[in-house]
């Protein structure tokens, strides 16, 4: 059997509000969500025994194999369809870990992908729902990549919007932003609302930008606490010829800028890694 190839894009958050503490200690949210075209590659050759090999430049800081999300998408899949045909994976790494990006939970959605392809599972199997949702809390919206909100934990899923593409530069200062610490940091009280209002309409570009504009990431101002490497990366990008939007995604270190076109993403991007080449840098466009 010949191998089969998947792209699992960078998720950016772009608004995240938190709406309070539940019960059980996590936090409801409800997010507008976006997907990059920067992405890390997946390989899956499928009928071999169940393996991952894991490559590219950001491999070393991605954990051993044996505990990536891959894997345990993989083993929570073969639990709800046996019979299963598993196969060895490898995953090219290049978006920074733990930046907010939501790198993992695509690699995991990929694989998921991947396997649903090769055993004729419906991408609306009940089964392959489940088990995004037992690999990860981000995992489910990463299975259908497009533009969508999403609330709860992660978990309540709205349908694709309507938006079009958004020219943006993606900034990773290098830091590591623990997500527990973040949301610590918040101190919420706990919440009764459900958080999962209607779609909004972001067909024009203008609404996108105005809606936005009055909106937030709630995990940003403690981030930056805890790492003033995003407060550069803000102000840099702020700075840049043609930004109309700076913000955080998810809870960082991964910044992102929006822009009236592709040229000047571009151009901001040059201008970045110029000042500093020692940062993730990557225009790209959102969709």
């Amino acid at each position: 059997m010949t191998p089969t190839f998947w792209r699992a894009p960078a998720k950016v958050n772009l608004t995240l509000h938190i709406l309070g503490r539940r019960a059980d200690g996590y936090h409801d949210l409800d997010s507008l969500v976006a997907f990059a075209g920067a992405a890390d590659r997946l390989a899956f050759l499928p009928g071999e025994p169940l393996a991952l090999e894991v490559t590219g430049p950001t491999a070393t800081s991605a954990g051993p194999s044996d505990d990536n999300l891959v894997l345990r998408a993989a083993r929570a899949l073969a639990e709800r369809a046996p019979g299963l045909t598993l196969g060895r994976f490898r995953l090219f790494k290049t978006l920074p870990v733990a930046a907010g990006l939501g790198g993992g939970s695509s690699d995991a959605a990929a694989a998921l992908r991947a396997l649903a392809d090769a055993n004729g599972i419906s991408a609306h199997d009940s089964r392959l729902s489940a088990a995004a949702r037992a690999t990860g809390a981000d995992v489910s919206v990463c299975l259908d990549p497009r533009a969508r909100v999403m609330a709860g934990i992660g978990d309540r899923i709205g349908p694709p919007l309507n938006m079009p593409p958004l020219a943006a530069v993606l900034v990773n200062p290098g830091v590591a932003v623990p997500t527990p610490k973040v949301f610590a940091a918040i101190g919420l009280e706990r919440s009764t609302r459900s958080g999962l209002g209607p779609s909004p309409t972001l067909s024009e570009r203008a609404d996108i930008f105005a809606a936005l504009g009055e909106s937030r990431n709630d995990m940003q101002a403690s981030a930056e606490a805890i790492a003033p490497e995003i407060t550069q990366a803000l102000a840099l990008l702020g700075h840049t010829p043609g930004v109309r939007l700076a913000r955080m995604s998810g809870s960082g270190a991964t910044c992102f800028a929006l822009y009236g076109d592709r040229r000047e993403a571009a151009r901001a991007a040059s201008i970045l890694k110029a000042e500093r080449p020692g940062w993730w840098v990557r225009p790209t466009c959102l969709r």
